[in-house]
């Protein structure tokens, strides 16, 4: 567009919608050594209405295709120290193509090590189609088979994304 006053005043481009950003605002329990969907059930904003709470699911609005900036930060706690490995996989439905993905990942040298919280983030840019999904997923092993849970409230565990305008 040819840059003059009026198009200052209109904006250039476009918005970055759909966007969401979401939060753990209780507590979420992981089961020993399985990948469970990680439900941010307290959103700060959805604009667009693509991200579900209750299933932990952002859904490509009608018309909405292009690509997405994703962000999740998640802390893993386990008061006595017992968790040796922690991983976050992002699954997506894309063109009707599950994948599950493995995005972060640590992992103690030894069962002897003591870590009582770790925390794993992660960035992607994806090319989506309406309909399509991402969710979040968690996974802890333990030296014990003891539960591990998700840090919740405020800002700890976050899951946030928005088009990208092209």
């Amino acid at each position: 567009r040819k840059m003059t006053k009026a198009n200052f005043v209109s904006g250039i481009g476009g918005v970055n919608t759909p966007a969401f950003s979401a939060r753990i605002s209780s507590s979420h329990a992981l089961a020993d050594a399985t990948a469970t969907d990680v439900v941010f059930n307290t959103e700060f904003f959805d604009v667009g209405s693509g991200y579900n709470t209750s299933n932990g699911i952002f859904t490509v609005p009608s018309n909405e295709g292009g690509k997405y900036f994703f962000s999740v930060n998640v802390i893993f706690q386990d008061g006595n120290g017992n968790t040796s490995d922690v991983l976050l996989y992002m699954h997506s439905t894309i063109s009707g193509s599950a994948s599950q993905d493995q995005i972060a990942r640590f992992e103690a040298t030894s069962n002897g090590a003591i870590h009582t919280q770790n925390e794993l983030s992660y960035n992607a840019i994806i090319a989506l189609s309406a309909g399509d999904t991402v969710k979040i997923q968690a996974y802890a092993d333990t030296n014990n088979g003891s539960a591990t849970s998700l840090q919740h409230g405020a800002r700890n565990s976050v899951f946030s994304g928005f088009k990208i305008i092209e």
